[in-house]
């Protein structure tokens, strides 16, 4: 009896593989940009950089000074390298972004103020898989990365000469 149940459990999963291997290749999970993704989709991808930034990502204070040079620095890189997706001070997507799956976060509006640099830093460093969001790790140097974190932990409290250089971007 213990065996057959073995048998119809092993089984059970070999035909549910099969049946899931079938629906990939028949092209029912969709590849469009375009679609929504369903909720199993949004939740495996969210568990697993949930549980990947709570292994990985840094836990140490950001080495960059908030200094309004950094701040500086880190908004001429945001602009360079993040603001064709993520938008501007305006908080208004670019063309580019309103095309993208999934719709990249404009931060501007949705704001990451309020997570830990080090997890910007991560995100930034090693981009995030299946969202289009690149990894910068291996255009960007460390400290690069580090002012990019600062800037976002700041972008809601600027004093002035960061903030006229952050409003002057476009989307």
């Amino acid at each position: 009896m213990a065996r057959g149940i073995v048998i119809g459990v092993v089984a059970t999963f070999v035909g549910l593989a099969l049946c899931a291997y079938i629906g990939l290749e028949a092209g029912v999970m969709p590849a469009n940009a375009d679609a929504k993704p369903s909720k199993l989709e949004r939740w495996m991808a969210r568990t697993s950089l949930r549980a990947t930034l709570a292994r990985e990502a840094p836990r140490v204070p950001n080495p960059v000074a908030a200094t309004d040079a950094n701040l500086i620095a880190g908004i001429r890189l945001y602009a360079a390298n993040c603001a064709v997706c993520h938008g501007a001070a305006d908080g208004t997507p670019s063309r580019v972004a309103r095309g993208l799956y999934q719709k990249p976060p404009q931060l501007a509006k949705d704001g990451v103020e309020d997570d830990p640099e080090g997890v910007t830093y991560w995100k930034v460093d090693h981009g995030i898989r299946l969202t289009g969001m690149p990894a910068f790790g291996g255009t960007l140097d460390d400290r690069q990365l580090w002012q990019l974190a600062l800037f976002l932990k700041h972008m809601d409290s600027l004093s002035p000469a960061p903030q006229r250089v952050w409003k002057a971007i476009k989307s």
